[in-house]
């Protein structure tokens, strides 16, 4: 994991996001991957919690959302791809940052088509996590039309 966050970064989320502290679940059986990650997203300004597998975190959902999930890929039980599925099932429009420690184009391509909006390989780059995690979160652009324009009538 890259630890080069800096209060300058780019990446470093302030409270303009969606509100004061987003909530950022992070699901791997890594203990010490959620540990770290918790770490760091907390030194970004973001609330994070941590789950050891993909039913933890879907038992979760019963009680509350986060704004955005770091999901592992590969896990015993019910692995990140079932987890994307359950949340389609479940109607919950969650944004989904993959992370995988078994990076493929078939991984990537599956993870993606399964609604991820993210795909990063272990390693996890910092910079690159705060900027994906951004971009799930941030309020859609303005799509609103453009006002009419006065016609002479």
């Amino acid at each position: 994991m890259c630890y080069s966050l800096s209060p300058g970064s780019p990446y470093l989320l302030s409270s303009h996001v969606t509100k004061a502290r987003p909530l950022i679940a992070v699901v791997d059986d890594d203990d010490s991957m959620c540990i770290a990650l918790r770490r760091f997203l907390r030194a970004a300004n973001l609330d994070a919690e941590t789950f050891p597998s993909g039913a933890k975190f879907l038992e979760s959902l019963q009680t509350h959302q986060p704004d955005c999930v770091v999901l592992d890929l590969h896990m015993p039980g019910i692995d990140g791809f079932a987890v994307q599925a359950q949340l389609v099932e479940m109607g919950i429009g969650l944004p989904v940052v993959v992370i995988t420690g078994r990076d493929s184009a078939e991984t990537r391509e599956r993870a993606l088509a399964s609604g991820a909006s993210a795909y990063l390989p272990k390693p996890v780059d910092g910079q690159k996590l705060l900027g994906a995690i951004a971009a799930a979160i941030a309020p859609p652009p303005d799509t609103k039309p453009p006002p009419a324009k006065n016609q002479p009538g």
